[in-house]
């Protein structure tokens, strides 16, 4: 704005000092002060106009500069709320997928637990199992041989039945004594 003001003053002192040295303004007078202050004011124009230009290239530099800026600005907030953005997420799928494992792992434990402890019934259950397997075969193989006791003592009192009975035969066989009687005084003795 001041550029301008000393063009419009320069004019205007220019065309008072003309007015002022012009002795005659009558007739043809009045063209001899109008064709220099034409003049003037025409080169006044072109050198304000240039000035005007120079200001209206500056201040469009200026603002394109500042639009520039602006747009970096702008760009590099973007890029950081987008970069945010992506952190966020990405805490956000890690604290999903840290919860989603540790669910998994609950029920990959809890399955393991629950097999760990249907294998302990079954290996209390078989031992259960083996030991009344035990128990019978021990109570089966005793029942066997109080059993075998009982024929054998049953044997030997039929035995004994037998050889009173062949004591009461008065024919002894020859030489030989019967197998009877060896077992009962084997069995006697």
């Amino acid at each position: 704005m001041l550029r301008f003001l000393v063009g419009i003053v320069l004019v205007q002192i220019t065309t008072v000092i003309l007015v002022l040295v012009s002795p005659n303004l009558e007739g043809v007078g009045w063209l001899r002060l109008i064709i220099p202050l034409a003049v003037i004011s025409f080169f006044a124009a072109f050198w304000m106009d240039s000035l005007a230009s120079s200001s209206h290239k500056d201040e469009v530099a200026l603002l394109k500069d500042r639009h520039t800026k602006e747009k970096a600005k702008i760009h590099l907030n973007a890029e950081r709320a987008k970069t945010k953005l992506v952190k966020q997420t990405q805490k956000e799928i890690a604290k999903e997928a840290k919860i989603t494992h540790a669910k998994a792992n609950f029920k990959v434990g809890a399955s393991f637990a629950a097999a760990i402890g249907a294998g302990a019934i079954m290996l209390i259950t078989e031992l259960f199992t083996v030991g009344l397997l035990t128990l019978t075969t021990a109570g089966g193989a005793l029942g066997g041989y109080v059993w075998r006791i009982r024929k054998e003592s049953k044997d030997a009192s039929l035995l004994k039945e037998n050889a009173k009975v062949t004591v009461i035969n008065t024919e002894p066989p020859q030489n030989t004594k019967p197998k009877t009687e060896l077992l009962a005084k084997k069995l006697l003795k």
